[in-house]
């Protein structure tokens, strides 16, 4: 079973309050196991080019069923993934895309959040995960 709407809407509501508290805008995106978007929130005056990576953060954690902050040191220069960022369309690979799972310990979806540091991206993303 996927994440519903009615969830996706819940992660990005905990994702945007914990984005206030920290002081930033973000972009965030909520897609189910398939990586298809069920959701997504502009925060007024986040940057534009942060829409896309949001999207591809969600994406690329759903795709490796893992935070995108653990593929960050298998994809540097001589690792196993070196290059990996070019397949499907684009991926994204640094902090920021967090799995969502439900009760029972199955991935229903991603979170991928960009508009800040990659570090306040991913204590963003990791605050709308808890919202499930």
């Amino acid at each position: 079973m996927g994440i519903t709407l009615e969830q996706a809407e819940k992660v990005i509501a905990s994702a945007k309050q914990k984005a206030s508290a920290i002081d930033t805008k973000m972009n965030i995106a909520v897609v189910d196991s398939g990586s298809n978007l069920v959701a997504f929130a502009h925060m007024h005056g986040s940057w534009i080019g942060s829409v896309d990576i949001s999207i591809k953060k969600a994406r690329t954690a759903a795709w490796f069923q893992m935070d995108t902050k653990a593929l960050t040191p298998l994809v540097q220069p001589g690792e196993a993934l070196f290059n990996i960022e070019h397949s499907n369309g684009g991926l994204i690979t640094f902090p920021g895309g967090v799995i969502l799972k439900n009760s029972e310990g199955e991935i229903i979806g991603a979170i991928g959040v960009s508009g800040s540091t990659v570090d306040d991206d991913h204590e963003v993303a990791v605050a709308g995960s808890e919202a499930i």
